[in-house]
């Protein structure tokens, strides 16, 4: 063989191997994409500090955070594989694995895992001063925004409302629109009203309270007992979350949940479960609500079974037999 024509066997004998790395280097690539919310809600601060904690767990995955609708979007993405694991709401996550289609589920959504329960959301009604607002009775002929369409807000402000007796008609003006969004409209006293399902001192209620004098109005427990909805719990929002908020105000609380899906491989998910829980920390220091996240809590009343790289770190860690 002459010598160039060596060269070139050995350079195309180099080159398929090159290629066969990267080949296998990209069928071994990790994606992990966090599927959040709003960025004026809890759910996206709580996904950036999980993709800089997921970074530095699993090194070998490329990790990004997706703002959504939340709690129905996120699901029905889980359900595409269109994402790796997100935040819900309990109630969706429950009406997703039982495709209530009018809550925005056209199936049951069947690939949905879980991986962890972790805080509460409250439902938080909150007024302008100036609109007279006080409770719930109040709200009749007023504006209000009620959240995204469909999202796990607008749906926890159905079931509250039905069961304070009030419905969307009763309303002067329904807005179905974001946090960030509802609260500029409240500013420029276009609504009198918003109602946001949240971690307790979501920023786009702390922003409003500083920019107004707002009223949180109170959603009694009877009212709460009224949903007949296990998924809400009577609660309390305590005495001064929010500037001029000087007395603690009962609402409803609803339990959210990490969920990833079944094709999701076991390792990456024992790794996200187990680096979340080994940084806490981390969590707390991207948004408060994150202190309501309680390992020996995670796996109580799951409304979707366990994905089994979650179970093996509860066992690993005692919370399974």
């Amino acid at each position: 063989m002459h010598s160039s024509a060596r060269a070139l066997f050995r350079s195309v004998v180099v080159g398929l191997a090159f290629a066969g790395l990267s080949a296998g280097a990209a069928a071994q690539q990790k994606f992990v994409n966090i599927l959040t919310g709003g960025q004026s809600g809890v759910y996206y601060p709580l996904g950036v500090a999980l993709g800089q904690i997921y970074g530095k767990a699993m090194p070998d995955a490329k990790t990004s955070v997706q703002a959504t609708k939340a709690s129905v979007e996120n699901l029905n993405l889980l359900q595409a594989g269109r994402g790796e694991i997100a935040l819900t709401l309990g109630d969706s996550l429950s009406d997703a694995w039982r495709g209530v289609e009018e809550a925005g589920f056209k199936t049951q959504l069947s690939k949905l895992r879980t991986v962890a329960g972790v805080y509460n959301n409250y439902v938080q009604i909150v007024a302008n001063a100036d609109s007279g607002i006080k409770t719930l009775a109040d709200l009749k002929g007023k504006r209000i925004s009620v959240g995204a369409p469909r999202s796990g807000t607008e749906l926890n402000a159905r079931v509250i409302l039905k069961a304070a007796g009030l419905s969307y008609s009763d309303f002067a003006k329904v807005e179905y629109l974001p946090f960030g969004e509802s609260v500029e409209l409240m500013k420029n006293r276009q609504l009198d009203v918003t109602l946001q399902s949240a971690g307790l001192g979501v920023a786009s209620i702390r922003d409003l309270a500083t920019s107004i004098k707002i009223v949180v109005v109170p959603v009694p427990a009877e009212i709460v007992a009224k949903t007949g909805d296990p998924a809400y719990s009577a609660s309390t929002i305590p005495a001064n979350t929010y500037t001029g908020q000087t007395e603690a105000v009962p609402t409803a609380a609803i339990k959210n949940f990490l969920v990833t899906h079944d094709g999701v491989p076991n390792d990456v998910v024992y790794m996200m479960t187990k680096s979340m829980f080994d940084n806490l920390d981390t969590l707390v220091a991207a948004h408060s609500a994150a202190k309501g996240i309680v390992r020996d809590e995670a796996i109580k009343s799951l409304p979707v079974p366990l994905h089994p790289g979650a179970e093996r770190y509860y066992r690993e860690v005692g919370l399974l037999k």
